[in-house]
């Protein structure tokens, strides 16, 4: 589901994604409907992985991927997979899209699992509409296995709400052009004197290399958040996807 991007081994993530699809699949109850239905897959890398405006390997290199289930009816299921700092992040998630007059529409659950790391795990509930270059969407946090502390602010915690809006255009062909603004507005925000909240901007040209898959540069800024991990300084980033 993300664009950046795989595992370090390709060949035991995709066997381990398609499990996942499945179970995921099978929860659904999609799996007898497999005949209308497409597996897709995608692999990368980048030389920083920017989630929301802030980097979750620290600045270094991260290698992604996953598998994605559409069925002809609008519903979905997946799985993507990348390296953090002192971690393996998976998302596992389900949705419904389609579109209605001209205009897009999506929602779906997202669980963010972190094996490597203790009370990180959390799930979003998203939903978004889209109109030929825009997207615009948010996502609310409604499950969660942080631990909550009354005397600090803690992240990631059922009430956390993220607001960002999206514009893509092709400028000529194989070249695209894209930007996003997003604010994550944490429920915490402001307790023992925090200040949680931020807003970041994102800015992409994309180059379509074929077969070779895509070649996109990047540039990030995040407000100046300690304790949402923003830095405010202007991050620049390369990175490479391909789909299969």
């Amino acid at each position: 589901m993300k664009s950046i991007i795989t595992g370090s081994n390709v060949e035991g993530d995709s066997m381990m994604n398609k499990v996942r699809i499945l179970a995921v699949a099978g929860m659904l109850g999609l799996a007898p409907l497999a005949a209308s239905a497409d597996v897709s897959g995608n692999i990368g890398a980048s030389s920083n992985y920017v989630f929301r405006g802030v980097s979750l390997t620290g600045n270094s290199a991260a290698i992604s991927g996953g598998l994605d289930y559409t069925h002809s009816s609008g519903l979905y299921a997946g799985t993507w997979i990348s390296n953090i700092s002192g971690s393996v992040e998976t998302d596992l998630y389900a949705g419904y899209s389609g579109e209605y007059a001209g205009v897009g529409y999506d929602v779906n659950y997202l669980y963010y699992y972190y094996p490597g790391l203790n009370d990180a795990d959390y799930g979003e509930i998203s939903g978004s509409l889209s109109y030929k270059w825009f997207t615009a969407g948010v996502s609310y946090t409604v499950n969660s296995q942080v631990k909550k502390t009354p005397a600090a602010a803690d992240l990631f915690i059922p009430g956390d709400i993220y607001y960002h809006v999206d514009a893509s255009y092709e400028v000529a062909k194989d070249w695209t052009l894209g930007a996003t603004v997003g604010y994550y507005d944490f429920k915490d925000d402001g307790v023992a004197g925090a200040d949680a909240s931020y807003m970041h901007f994102q800015f992409d040209v994309t180059k379509s290399a074929g077969d070779y898959g895509d070649f996109t540069l990047s540039l990030s800024y995040a407000d100046n958040a300690p304790a949402s991990g923003g830095t405010g300084d202007l991050t620049p980033f390369v990175s490479w996807s391909k789909s299969f």
